[in-house]
């Protein structure tokens, strides 16, 4: 029987490599994600800008919280978080999004990214109950829940 090498934190430590390299996959999109709605922010104008000004503020603070706590989780795991925006661009399905200034195509936008972040999410789900990972498992859980209900709060801006 082979014995598994556990952390300081009593994990499995190639599970959580495991872990924290999909993490710092997240960190990417996060990343991207933040970046296009700070990008929203400055730039929407039109009929709904006062509206969707306020709601990207929001909504880019949100995700700077949860770049931060991915990251702390990812050390957490004993691994480094990838801060570069050249490992970011390289490992992100979320894409760059330039010069959006209308409403109902920066939600468009926001909609796709939660979309490429609720399935790596999900996929961490996973791999954190299989690790006994309590801690990335919750994190994950949490950022779900409230991502559904926002998917389904842009979702009926645009209809």
């Amino acid at each position: 029987m082979v014995k598994k090498q556990l952390s300081p934190i009593g994990l499995d430590i190639a599970q959580s490599k495991e872990l924290a390299e999909k993490l710092n996959e997240l960190l990417a999109n996060y990343s991207l994600f933040y970046m296009n709605v700070r990008g929203f922010h400055w730039n929407i104008t039109g009929e709904k800008f006062f509206e969707l000004h306020l709601k990207f503020e929001e909504l880019y603070n949100n995700l700077i919280l949860k770049i931060d706590e991915i990251a702390e989780r990812v050390l957490t795991l004993g691994t480094t978080p990838l801060h570069s925006y050249h490992d970011y661009l390289k490992l992100s399905k979320v894409k760059e999004a330039k010069n959006v200034n209308e409403g109902k195509k920066a939600i468009q936008h926001i909609l796709d990214a939660f979309s490429v972040v609720m399935i790596l999410q999900r996929d961490l789900l996973i791999l954190s109950a299989e690790a006994g990972d309590e801690g990335s498992n919750a994190l994950m859980s949490d950022y779900i829940r409230e991502q559904e209900k926002l998917v389904w709060m842009y979702s009926a801006y645009l209809k």
